[in-house]
């Protein structure tokens, strides 16, 4: 429900994107568990194709049926669900939505981790260099989005979701 509520994210996205660049990006990098999601909407209906340019992180484990949902779930060796901690409260949850289920499943997106030191990295980067103060969660996608960025060409186009500023989360 948030994601078609919220797709105005994924919408002037695109919308902005071929007015300023004349086509959709190569990558998109947003956080799964963030509330970021919202701007892979528009990308999945804009093809029906492959996305292998989509890039996203979350720590994965089995899939499962979890909360009513077939989802990939963070379980013990005994099937027990794992407890989590991160820095961001929205990423200490030890699964992700149906949607980024199906995307894993289906190879449509990637997924990685970044650890709480990294994602620190990220946000003081993104401080630094743009005097942008991303919330916690949205600094483990600028940390992805750093590496991403660095193997690619500059020819090619990639679109960063950040979600929330940093005040609430540092204060």
């Amino acid at each position: 429900m948030a994601r078609d509520f919220q797709c105005v994210i994924g919408n002037e996205t695109k919308e902005q994107l071929k007015a300023l660049a004349g086509r959709l990006p190569d990558t998109l990098v947003a956080c799964a568990g963030g509330g970021t999601s919202v701007l892979l909407a528009q990308r999945l209906r804009a093809t029906a194709s492959t996305l292998p340019g989509i890039r996203q992180q979350c720590l994965l484990g089995p899939r499962v049926v979890f909360h009513g949902a077939k989802t990939y779930l963070l379980q013990g060796k005994k099937g027990r669900v794992m407890e989590t901690h991160s820095i961001a409260a929205g990423l200490s949850y030890p699964g992700v939505g149906p949607e980024h289920s199906w995307l894993k499943a289906t190879g449509r997106a990637e997924y990685h981790a970044v650890t709480d030191a990294q994602a620190l990295e990220g946000l003081r980067s993104l401080a630094k260099l743009e005097g942008i103060v991303p919330s916690l969660e949205a600094s483990h996608t600028v940390y992805q989005a750093m590496q991403v960025a660095s193997a690619m060409s500059s020819n090619e186009l990639l679109v960063i979701c950040i979600s929330g500023n940093g005040d609430k989360g540092l204060s």
